[in-house]
């Protein structure tokens, strides 16, 4: 008996990085959400986003709740198109539950209509975006084209009367905060990140929620059938999830000491006191200049993923099998 099965290998092109180079991948998103979410009038005073030097940054920045929620956006955002290990197997599991077509490469795109330099991030997504860009919202229809309707998603965050006159199948879309597909394919999915699980809210265009895994609790991909939603939880313990909140811990450590490596005793870690020295030596220049200059010295892309179909014979009785060979996220070693 013949029988058709799908094999996916994740091939590990760079060897997983030391902890400095770890945490320094992800303060690069981290201070790129904190610079976006200074206010625009704020930034305008300086001259715009990309006049805003890194020494200025906890001068001009006022701390708020959802910082963090934020920066993990953003951290999410950027693992993605890194091809992090950790999270590039999860978010290509929890897509292809949402039945996208597969492409070569996992591709994320950053919206967050609700954030304060959010017209820049719509623009942005915009130009990342194709006349032919579909949106596979899980309702029956043709997929919506996301770029015609973008403009006024993100007015509906703002304006309820205009989120009724969206297609209703998208009308709870101005939640998302990343659309995550292939860019070959050019097939998205609504993805809402959310950094306490029980924020996580479903809504008419949503199609995976992305959460920190919760110790004790299965940390399974899986479709939620009361929220309509495919739960991706990402890995802790020695993974993305610890290593953010470590480089979190530096950034704002680095910014309560005015832009200067803190004191030992808030930054013990000589991991975490290498990334801060990094960025006080940096100090004196543009916060976006700073996060460029950084990626040579974090984690390079992990993962090239491919996928091809074969033939096997089978003895009777078996019926159609799917596999999938996938690499193992390996911890940082500390």
């Amino acid at each position: 008996m013949v029988i058709d099965m799908k094999i996916r290998t994740e091939v590990q092109l760079n060897p997983v990085a030391d902890e400095v180079s770890a945490i320094t991948a992800i303060v690069r998103p981290i201070l790129t959400g904190i610079l976006y979410s200074l206010k625009s009038e704020v930034v305008a005073e300086v001259g715009g986003r990309d006049q805003v030097k890194l020494m200025m940054l906890p001068r001009l920045r006022r701390p708020g709740d959802g910082d963090t929620g934020i920066c993990f956006e953003y951290a999410v955002h950027d693992a993605v198109r890194r091809g992090d290990a950790g999270v590039s197997e999860r978010v290509f599991d929890a897509i292809k539950i949402c039945k996208v077509p597969v492409g070569d490469q996992i591709g994320s795109i950053l919206f967050g209509a609700e954030k304060a330099g959010s017209q820049q991030l719509i623009d942005t997504a915009a130009g990342l975006l194709t006349d032919d860009s579909s949106l596979l919202s899980g309702a029956r229809g043709r997929p919506v084209k996301l770029k015609r309707h973008l403009s006024s998603i993100a007015t509906a965050f703002r304006r309820a009367d205009v989120a009724k006159r969206l297609p209703h199948s998208i009308s709870g879309l101005w939640r998302a905060d990343l659309f995550l597909g292939f860019h070959d394919s050019d097939y998205w999915v609504g993805t809402t990140v959310k950094i306490n699980p029980n924020g996580l809210q479903s809504d008419r265009g949503l199609r995976v929620g992305i959460v920190p895994a919760s110790q004790g609790k299965s940390d399974l991909v899986r479709l939620d059938s009361g929220k309509n939603l495919v739960i991706c939880p990402l890995p802790y313990d020695g993974n993305f999830v610890e290593m953010f909140y470590l480089a979190w811990e530096v950034v704002q450590a680095f910014l309560d000491a005015d832009a200067r490596v803190p004191k030992e005793v808030a930054l013990p870690r000589p991991a975490a006191r290498t990334v801060a020295r990094y960025m006080q030596d940096r100090r004196d220049y543009p916060v976006l200049d700073v996060i460029e200059a950084l990626g040579s010295l974090s984690q390079p892309q992990l993962l090239q993923t491919h996928e091809e179909s074969a033939s096997v014979i089978a003895p009777r009785g078996i019926g159609e099998v799917q596999t999938s060979a996938v690499l193992a996220p390996v911890p940082v070693q500390k």
